[in-house]
C-alpha cells in the first residue's frame, strides 16, 4: 500500500510540474526559491514541538494546498495559484520519499517511520 501511495504521489509531482510549466513558464526562480518553503514551519518548533509538528502538518497537507489552487484559480490570484502549485509539487515529493504528515514526532508519519526510528521499530 506503502509504494501504491508513493506511486500516486508520484503522479501528482508530474501534474503539478506540468501545471506550473503551462501556467508559469518564465518564473521557474519563483519555483527554485519557494520549493523548500514548507520546510521553512520547521522553524515553530523553537516555540514547541507540538507547535512545530502542527505548523508542519498545515504547510504540507494537500488538502488545504489543493484548496488554496482551486481558489488561485477560480478567484484568478496568480500568485496563490503559483504557491499552491510550487507547495504540491513540495509535498508529493516528500510523499515519494517517505516523509508525510507527522504524527506524535517528527521521525512518525502517517506513511510509518523514518530516519533512524524506522531502523528501531523494525526489530521490534
Amino acid at each position: 500500500m506503502k509504494n501504491l501511495l508513493k506511486l500516486e504521489s508520484l503522479g501528482l509531482f508530474a501534474l503539478s510540474i506540468w501545471a506550473y510549466m503551462e501556467l508559469f513558464p518564465n518564473q521557474w526562480g519563483t519555483f527554485a526559491w519557494l520549493i523548500l518553503a514548507p520546510d521553512l514551519s520547521f522553524v515553530a518548533v523553537i516555540i514547541s514541538k507540538k507547535l512545530g509538528l502542527h505548523a508542519y502538518n498545515f504547510f504540507h497537507h494537500q488538502g488545504l494546498i489543493a484548496l488554496a489552487i482551486l481558489i488561485g484559480f477560480y478567484w484568478q490570484i496568480p500568485l496563490l495559484l503559483q504557491v499552491g502549485i510550487i507547495f504540491m509539487a513540495h509535498s508529493t515529493i516528500d510523499r515519494v520519499l517517505g516523509y508525510g504528515l507527522k504524527l506524535e514526532s517528527f521521525d512518525h508519519t502517517h506513511l510509518g517511520w523514518i530516519g533512524k526510528s524506522s531502523f528501531k521499530n523494525h526489530e521490534q
